[in-house]
Formats: structure tokens, C-alpha cells, sequence
């Protein structure tokens, strides 16, 4: 009797190598290391990736090509914005050196989770900041670019 391949569906507990990549290169690649295990609906991924995930063979490899603004949403311009530099020693290590293009965890209010900020400015802040700030764009890397999503489904469970 032969075997069906499992199919992704939502909810699959899946084991994959993904390459997430904009117009500047890759923003996540794990073909060469470990693959990547999640779940589907979890969050992990953005709807739009995931939907493209969805009815996938194990053992599938494919590329998609998604179009701007889809895979991650608009650019918003309301998440560029200055954080007291007295704010971040409260936050983290008062000691901690920001750079231009670095990237920043910081807790949700709830202290369950966490959102990233890529530093975009160091130095004095904007209207309203006192003193020195930096700062950040927490959009996410790819929002408002066009994507390519590939995949090779591994496992399914």
C-alpha cells in the first residue's frame, strides 16, 4: 500500500527550511542550517506566507513571488519614532551602544512578548525628546517591499 504525503493545512506542525528575501537580499535563510519548526496559524509567519503554505506536499520545494505590501503590510510611517536614550537604560543595559542598523528587542506592556525596532538615527530626538534619543522603525524589515518566500516542506505532523 503506498503512502500519501501529508499536506500542510492550518494548524500543521511543520518542519521547514524557509528563505524570506526583499529587494536588498535575504532577511531570514535557513537552508544552510537548522531547519525552522512552528505551527501554522501561530504567528510565526504572516498570513500571506502562510496561505501560501497551505495544500503543500511533504517534501515539496517551491518559490513565490509576493507583492509589495502583501507579505507584511504597508510601510507606516507612525512606527519611525524617538526613544529617550533615558527610556533604553530603564529598558536594557545603560551602557548598551546603538548603531545604525541594529536591531532591537523590546518587551510588549504585557511582558509576555516581544516587538523589534531597527535604529535608524542616533543623537538628538525629534520634536518633543529631550536630550539624546535614538531612532528607531519598527516596521517590519519587508513591509511595504516585494517578497520572495522559498520553502521546502520537511515534515508534517
Amino acid at each position: 500500500m503506498a503512502s500519501i504525503a501529508s499536506r500542510v493545512a492550518a494548524g500543521s506542525f511543520l518542519t521547514l527550511h524557509y528563505r524570506l528575501a526583499g529587494p536588498a537580499g535575504d532577511i531570514i535563510n535557513t537552508f544552510s542550517g537548522k531547519p525552522a519548526t512552528l505551527t501554522l496559524g501561530s504567528g510565526e509567519l504572516s498570513p500571506a506566507v502562510e496561505q501560501r503554505l497551505i495544500g503543500m506536499e511533504e517534501g515539496a520545494h517551491a518559490t513565490f513571488e509576493i507583492p509589495p505590501g502583501e507579505a507584511f503590510g504597508e510601510r507606516n510611517p507612525e512606527m519611525v519614532q524617538w526613544v529617550a536614550r533615558s527610556l533604553l537604560n530603564q529598558m536594557g543595559d545603560p551602557d548598551e551602544e546603538y548603531r545604525v542598523g541594529d536591531v532591537v528587542q523590546f518587551p510588549t506592556p504585557d511582558g509576555l512578548g516581544s516587538y523589534a525596532g531597527a535604529v535608524r538615527q542616533v543623537g538628538q530626538g525629534g520634536a518633543g525628546a529631550s536630550g539624546d534619543a535614538v531612532l528607531f522603525d519598527f516596521n517590519h524589515p519587508l513591509a511595504g517591499q516585494p517578497v520572495t518566500f522559498e520553502v521546502r516542506v520537511i515534515g508534517v505532523l
